[in-house]
């Protein structure tokens, strides 16, 4: 671990076990959000979580967006004659 926490700490501190810190450490997809999450928690990391959902971290999502947007704006009509 980077934080140069040995496993056996930042497993108890998670509620997990050296094998799942081990899969977490190698990118293992099946490991379920919610024991990252304890593993972020433990890490003091927690916070980083919000920024994986954060739109303003999206470049893909915020240029579909973009592109979506119309491409000019109608103005309203100056109606002559009034009714």
């Amino acid at each position: 671990m980077r934080r140069k926490l040995p496993m056996e700490i930042v497993a108890e501190r998670a509620a997990t076990s050296r094998p799942t810190i081990a899969r977490i450490e190698q990118g293992n997809p099946s490991v379920s959000i919610g024991i990252v999450a304890a593993v972020l928690q433990a890490l003091n990391l927690l916070e980083r979580l919000a920024d994986v959902a954060d739109a303003a971290h999206d470049a893909i999502g915020q240029s579909i967006a973009r592109e979506e947007l119309p491409k000019r704006a109608a103005t309203p009509r100056n109606r002559k004659g009034g009714a």
